[in-house]
């Protein structure tokens, strides 16, 4: 079983990161909206994007949370497709990576 402390901490500072950039989307869609069309126009697109990275930064942190729940439950690092170790690599790139290398990237025949 790997030691999951580094991983742990690493995955709450990116829980903590990404609950206050959403606090500050949210508060930015909150904003009122201009009397000028023309700004108006220009804040609708900006909301829009602002929806999309809000809604890119909820699934990060659910996807996140569950990875705490797999350190919890002593099944972290470990691919649900093989159920061999996923290696430290990947996990320090995607830490909520639930297969394994070769799982995830199958050869194309």
């Amino acid at each position: 079983m790997k030691d999951t402390t580094a991983y742990k901490h690493q995955i709450e500072t990116r829980i903590a990161e990404l609950k206050s950039r959403l606090t500050a989307v949210n508060a930015a869609l909150d904003e009122p909206t201009s009397a000028d069309l023309n700004d108006q126009s220009i804040e609708l697109e900006d909301d829009e994007v602002l929806e999309s990275v809000g809604r890119v930064g909820l699934q990060e942190l659910v996807q996140l949370e569950q990875a705490l729940g797999r350190i919890a439950n002593g099944t972290y690092g470990v691919c649900h497709k093989c159920g061999e170790d996923i290696s430290d690599a990947r996990l320090a790139a995607v830490p909520f990576a639930l297969l394994c290398r070769d799982c995830a990237n199958p050869p194309k025949n």
